[in-house]
């Protein structure tokens, strides 16, 4: 591709990061326009995937386009939650638990985020126990204040979970003497 073809083909991609999610119009123009340029453009392929995720709730268009966009550049670190979030979503819990343990390996990639989605997967699963393992590491590998208050409170949701249900106790014999006295 030609110096001024990339320009304009990155000219397109940053306007559609730019209109993104406010401008949905202009998003699909743009991204549009980008993907004509270079089909297996990743940045593209990733924002029409969570164009097509976030707004119209196609989770089968959305995987395929972070398909794509891993296929064209599997360093691409953006894509990874994105795409283990629309899996969770879809309920395809082993497509996600093997996307999981690959973005573990690849360098770079927000592990904090991607252990709180192994916890996500383990607590749809109903596995309590393994979610709040895997939240615990995301909390020690977390770096931010706040994200940490958030793990905190997903602890404390999933371990409410665990607790087992309290029996309610009826006032079933006063209502007998009641009925008695009839």
């Amino acid at each position: 591709m030609k110096t001024m073809d990339t320009n304009l083909l990155n000219n397109y991609v940053l306007k559609a990061i730019d209109a993104y999610p406010y401008e949905l119009e202009e998003t699909v123009e743009n991204l549009n326009y980008a993907l004509s340029y270079e089909s297996n453009n990743a940045y593209a392929l990733y924002l029409m995937g969570r164009l097509q995720a976030e707004q119209f709730g196609d989770y089968e268009k959305a995987k395929q386009y972070y398909a794509e966009a891993l296929a064209s550049k599997l360093d691409f670190h953006k894509v990874y939650a994105h795409y283990i979030l629309v899996l969770i979503w879809n309920e395809d819990y082993d497509e996600a638990q093997k996307l999981i343990d690959f973005a573990l390996t690849v360098k770079g990639v927000y592990k904090s985020e991607i252990q709180l989605f192994q916890g996500c997967v383990f607590e749809c699963l109903q596995k309590y126990k393994k979610a709040l393992k895997a939240l615990k590491l995301a909390k020690r590998l977390g770096y931010n204040n706040s994200y940490i208050s958030f793990i905190d409170s997903e602890m404390k949701r999933i371990k409410n979970k665990m607790k087992p249900k309290k029996t309610i106790k009826t006032k079933g014999k006063k209502k007998k003497k009641n009925k008695n006295k009839k």
